[in-house]
């Protein structure tokens, strides 16, 4: 507690999560951590408004919206036919 209010309520802790998220996902790519990164930033934007929820509130809004991140980023970029590629030759041939 800093003061009486939560870290948390503070629109850079935010950012700076959505940033480390980010980072992860140039790391390891797969979308979840892309979709946490979004999500983290658009509650950081939230924070910046008059509206100050509770921390109880923020982090369902940041499920909420790393959820849907999450679906529209695997709605949109998923691979062609909805499967991953596959390697259909064996490299010892």
């Amino acid at each position: 507690m800093l003061g009486g209010v939560a870290l948390w309520s503070f629109w850079w802790v935010w950012f700076a999560a959505a940033l480390v998220l980010g980072i992860l996902e140039v790391l390891a790519p797969g979308f979840i951590f892309l979709g946490f990164a979004i999500g983290a930033a658009l509650v950081g934007l939230l924070l910046l408004s008059p509206l100050t929820p509770g921390l109880a509130a923020l982090l369902a809004i940041f499920a909420v919206l790393s959820l849907i991140a999450w679906l529209i980023l695997r709605r949109f970029f998923r691979a062609p036919g909805g499967n991953a590629r596959r390697i259909e030759t064996d490299i010892n041939d």
